[in-house]
């Protein structure tokens, strides 16, 4: 079987057999096993999903990581695991790239990091906390790119995400009749306050940022009870992670400060952090070089901003000295990453191992 067939199989396993993140058990599974049939050494862990495979020999370790899981959705009215985060198609390509390489004299050893969790932000801290990028001196990644960002047969040698964490908040007043609402701490005028709020919160117009309402929740099924109670939830994004730091404290002290104003308590909690792209200029250079020489100058496209977050980041947060960069292929993906009926044309899937196996080798060699 050619290595191409070998990933498009690979890709409809996983597309068919999708887990969300922590929950990768049969995922882990059957990567293990494909690691044993290839007779690459690797190890599992006890108390986390994600496995970590090692080729090639030397001091000097290059590394590749994969995001394993799926997201959790509705899709045709049936909420279930989906992989249109595309973790489906990244696992296929790092596993092709893999194929690729043990056919290639290599000048270091080169590192699989297949991650759990990445959906949830913190996937990549596990593995970190896990010696997984210990002692790598460079650390590649791959995605699949809608096509309002590169067309199919396009490469990016580094996608530059952005910054994002998610506030979930509560509201607590007191319920009251809707005759009567004097006797109570109504929690809908505190939350239509916090919407209005967050669209005042503004910073210079060179800076990409948002902030928005992705749920609310509040009152029953009587029309004639004003609710002292609601949740809400808000979303909030930066392509710079000291924007969102600050945007972050800006938000927590218009809600506290609204809170006061109409005498409730609202308690506040951050969560799914993940910082913005941090990327090595050397590690683009590499895998530019070898974009042009694997599909040539006319396939090579500049680097990608996007407003989408990634928890791969956290690996040069956690160490600056590593040097990174994430391969953007162009695969006319459509209607974009997370809908439900996401599909792109699966021949970039070959494309990608390919540039990434030939960045791997060329990081292998590079000489600083």
């Amino acid at each position: 079987m050619t290595v191409k067939a070998q990933i498009e199989q690979w890709f409809e396993h996983f597309h068919a057999h999708p887990e969300v993140s922590w929950q990768e058990v049969e995922t882990t599974r059957q990567l293990a096993e494909i690691l044993t049939g290839l007779g690459v050494k690797h190890h599992t862990f006890d108390d986390v999903t994600g496995v970590v495979a090692e080729i090639g020999e030397g001091d000097r370790i290059i590394a590749v990581r994969a995001d394993i899981d799926a997201l959790w959705q509705e899709v045709d009215g049936v909420y279930q695991a989906n992989h249109s985060c595309g973790h489906d198609a990244n696992i296929s390509m790092v596993l092709g790239a893999l194929r690729y390489l043990q056919q290639e004299a290599l000048g270091s050893r080169i590192r699989f990091i297949f991650q759990p969790a990445e959906e949830k932000g913190n996937g990549a801290n596990a593995m970190i906390e896990r010696g997984a990028v210990d002692g790598v001196s460079h650390l590649f990644g791959v995605h699949l790119r809608p096509q309002e960002e590169i067309p199919f047969g396009k490469v990016a040698p580094a996608i530059h995400h952005g910054a994002a964490v998610f506030l979930e908040g509560r509201i607590t007043g007191v319920d009251a009749h809707g005759a009567r609402p004097h006797q109570g701490n109504n929690a809908l005028d505190p939350l239509f306050a916090i919407a209005q709020f967050i669209k005042t919160i503004q910073f210079s117009p060179y800076e990409a940022y948002s902030a928005k309402l992705t749920k609310v929740q509040a009152g029953g099924d009587s029309l004639n009870i004003i609710p002292g109670t609601a949740t809400f939830a808000i979303d909030a994004r930066s392509q710079s992670n000291s924007v969102l730091n600050e945007l972050q404290e800006r938000i927590t002290a218009g809600i506290e400060a609204i809170g006061k104003m109409h005498a409730v308590e609202i308690e506040l909690i951050w969560s799914d952090y993940t910082p913005a792209a941090e990327v090595a200029e050397e590690a683009v250079a590499i895998a530019t070089e070898a974009i042009v020489e694997t599909v040539g100058e006319e396939a090579f496209s500049p680097a990608i901003i996007t407003s989408g977050s990634d928890d791969f980041h956290f690996y040069t947060i956690h160490q600056p000295a590593l040097k990174a960069a994430m391969i953007g292929i162009g695969a006319d993906l459509a209607p974009g990453l997370h809908h439900p009926a996401m599909t792109f044309n699966r021949e970039a899937l070959d494309i990608g191992a390919r540039v990434l196996s030939a960045t791997l080798k060329k990081a292998s060699y590079w000489k600083n």
